[in-house]
């Protein structure tokens, strides 16, 4: 462990670990985890408690917070916090268009990547467990795709847990990755008519700024190619709390006025390829239809192919008519990896990806219908991201689970409502609420 350091009401350690790449070849290969301890100033000399965090994505390492910001001052209350970096993200031993070609070509990238799963994530959390607490089980809080690794958890190593929490993260059992688009299109067609509804002057920016785009392409700072795919996926925006005025306000001043005419202006063009770009999230791309196979059946661009299915979404034939130019949300398609300069070198690798026909099952229903851990899950009624339906099945399936089915809050609730949704769970767990 290093030195301690402290912000304002917290001390910090950073702490680092090694694992095997392959749990299934423990004396293989090792890669490097690391994460940060947080526990309040006030109470480094007790003997607390342990929670780990498991940050949403995939490819997201963990919030870097300053103090007690969200939910951590709720949770320093009682526990030592340990914010993991998940594999291949933030400073555990990165995975990215400049380190994958160290494993290789495309095939030995691809075959490296299917380990950066939920089911990987928690051999990690159980690998590095008895040296953080002596042994003893943990609580853990996973947001997002952090809730899909705790539900993992729950499947396959609940002897380590003495709490789950999930925010925004119950996932499918059993379903394919179509099968969880199907979901999707229609609930972020809503998404953008509740948008379109509550800013109507967005309507028309929106059909000019895609009919500029698909006229013109531009490449933006980094060499990113803005397709008029790409700027439809800036919907990814609605799924957040203040995500509808954050896409107003970006649409309201796209255009300035220049020697050539009308133009993208810089101001805008920046703003985009900071949403758009994945150059500090790689993982993201590379794995997130990944993280939903299971069995033989291959993933094969889930997103890309079930789109199809929703005309409504066809920016260009929308603007051939007098339609809205809907926006999209949380998808990877192909075009993803051509239009990023940070994912174009990994398009191959990712095409493997698609294809991969060997996942391993990560839950076990019947392992979770006999759950003996306690378990309370915060449901966002009106999540973009996570399908209310799939995640309450799911719920339903767990044995003792409870929910807190809330649309207070959007996926991220657990920012926004940090220390009021974090008290509810805990409370919810231990069946006093």
């Amino acid at each position: 462990m290093s030195a301690s350091y402290r912000q304002p009401g917290v001390v910090l350690s950073d702490r680092r670990f090694t694992v095997p790449l392959d749990h299934d070849a423990p004396t293989g290969e090792t890669i490097e985890l690391y994460a940060r301890e947080v526990v309040a100033s006030d109470r480094t000399d007790q003997d607390l408690p342990w929670l780990v965090y498991l940050q949403g994505g995939p490819g997201f390492g963990a919030n870097r917070f300053v103090g007690k910001q969200a939910w951590l001052g709720r949770a320093l209350e009682e526990y030592r916090v340990l914010l993991l970096d998940q594999r291949g993200t933030g400073s555990s031993t990165p995975a990215n268009r400049q380190t994958l070609p160290l494993r290789g070509g495309p095939r030995e990238q691809a075959d490296y990547l299917a380990l950066f799963r939920a089911d990987s994530i928690v051999r990690d959390c159980e690998a590095i467990r008895p040296a953080v607490t002596g042994g003893a089980p943990w609580a853990v809080l996973g947001q997002s795709f952090g809730g899909f690794c705790a539900t993992h958890y729950l499947s396959t190593a609940p002897e380590g847990l003495s709490t789950a929490l999930i925010t925004g993260g119950l996932p499918t059992l059993d379903g394919h990755a179509d099968d969880v688009y199907r979901a999707a299109y229609p609930r972020i067609e809503r998404k953008v008519a509740a948008h379109y509804a509550r800013y109507p002057q967005d309507i028309e920016r929106a059909r000019r700024i895609a009919e500029y785009v698909l006229l013109n392409e531009p490449v933006l700072d980094g060499g990113y190619r803005l397709t008029v795919e790409a700027f439809q996926s800036l919907g990814i925006l609605l799924g957040g709390g203040e995500g509808s005025h954050r896409l107003h306000y970006l649409l309201e001043n796209a255009f300035v006025r220049t020697a050539q005419g009308a133009a993208l202006s810089d101001a805008f063009q920046e703003e985009v390829h900071s949403l758009l770009s994945y150059a500090g999230h790689p993982l993201y791309a590379l794995v997130h239809e990944a993280c939903y196979g299971q069995g033989e059946r291959p993933t094969a661009w889930s997103a890309e192919r079930v789109r199809a299915d929703f005309p409504q979404f066809d920016a260009a034939k929308s603007l051939a008519g007098d339609g809205p130019v809907l926006f999209t949300g949380e998808s990877v398609h192909p075009w993803t990896f051509d239009c990023d300069p940070a994912l174009r070198p990994l398009r191959e690798t990712a095409d493997l990806l698609a294809e991969r026909t060997d996942w391993p099952v990560l839950y076990d229903p019947a392992r979770l219908a006999a759950n003996e851990v306690p378990v309370a899950a915060a449901v966002y009624h009106d999540d973009m991201y996570v399908d209310t339906d799939h995640a309450l099945r799911t719920a339903r399936t767990i044995r003792g689970l409870r929910t807190y089915v809330t649309n207070e809050f959007e996926h991220d609730g657990v920012r926004a409502g940090g220390p009021r949704v974090l008290d509810r769970l805990l409370s919810l767990a231990r069946d006093d609420a």
